[in-house]
């Protein structure tokens, strides 16, 4: 990035340098990138980088960037260079000791969303588990998008339950939402039942772990990724958890990995207060939630 008297280094320039940059990276999302950390070294909104294609930015800024770009070239996520990912419409702060929140995630939130409104209103307020809430996404999602309920989120990780605090209380929903550290619902008042219980928990088996891109495997936490060999093992835990947990007609809904979908349906099969045993596809038609309804 050196300046020439000819050729200044406005905004454009520097989006195009950066975009081709990233793409030799092989990022996917190269343009996108860019822009994020442009508008963050600039401290503006990613909109008012197209009102201002010719301004040159100052050192300062530039400073900034250019540090941000060869972090980013070095495969950290854009999530932790700036600090936050946006979830559902909502800005989250994320770290080094969570999951930077993926899109199937969302649809996870939805699919909750839906059958919350099918619960009737005598019933409430919704009693909903998040396990392994992480940065708190699904659980500080639904109390935004649901007005009566009462959530409970659980973390093996300290570190990530601060983090989930934080943005609870960043969206002014601490009142709804009570956080515990656990391993699964373990260290949970045990008469503790529940309308809805969700999760996304780690489902990537260990052979896979090895396969990841760089920017997950050197800088998202294993702990939240790799469940074990087969990938199924916290899974098989939670379900075998689920009867005890849920009220009667209660829902459990789990985001897995397309890989052991049928494998996981197959675990729900086995466990006889369960029904309605079935996986529902993302947008890009992947298996990729399991849901079993508590008889």
């Amino acid at each position: 990035m050196t300046e020439t008297k000819d050729e200044p280094w406005t905004i454009l320039r520097l989006l195009n340098w950066t975009t081709d940059f990233f793409k030799k990276r092989g990022s996917e999302s190269a343009r996108l990138d860019a822009e994020i950390l442009l508008a963050h070294a600039r401290d503006c909104a990613r909109i008012d980088l197209y009102t201002a294609f010719a301004e040159v930015p100052s050192d300062e800024q530039r400073v900034a960037f250019r540090e941000l770009v060869r972090r980013r070239g070095e495969g950290t996520p854009v999530a932790q260079l700036v600090g936050y990912k946006e979830f559902y419409s909502l800005r989250f702060r994320v770290n080094e000791h969570v999951l930077i929140p993926r899109p199937e995630t969302e649809e996870l939130v939805s699919a909750a969303i839906d059958l919350a409104k099918q619960i009737p209103s005598g019933q409430r307020p919704l009693r909903i588990a998040d396990v392994g809430t992480g940065s708190g996404v699904i659980a500080v999602t639904l109390a935004k998008q649901i007005d009566d309920c009462a959530i409970t989120a659980v973390d093996v990780s300290a570190a990530a339950i601060k983090i989930a605090q934080w943005n609870a209380d960043q969206h002014d929903v601490t009142l709804k939402i009570t956080f515990a550290e656990s391993d699964l619902l373990g260290s949970i008042d045990p008469s503790a039942q529940f309308h809805l219980i969700l999760s996304n928990p780690p489902y990537i088996t260990e052979a896979e772990y090895d396969q990841l891109d760089p920017s997950v495997r050197n800088f998202e936490p294993q702990g939240a990724l790799v469940a074990g060999p087969d990938g199924c093992e916290v899974i098989r835990r939670l379900l075998a958890e689920a009867p005890n947990r849920l009220l009667p007609g209660g829902t459990i809904l789990i985001e897995l990995s397309p890989m052991i979908a049928d494998a996981c349906l197959e675990i729900a099969k086995t466990i006889p207060q369960l029904s309605g045993q079935r996986l529902i596809k993302d947008l890009s038609g992947h298996q990729r939630i399991l849901t079993a309804t508590c008889t």
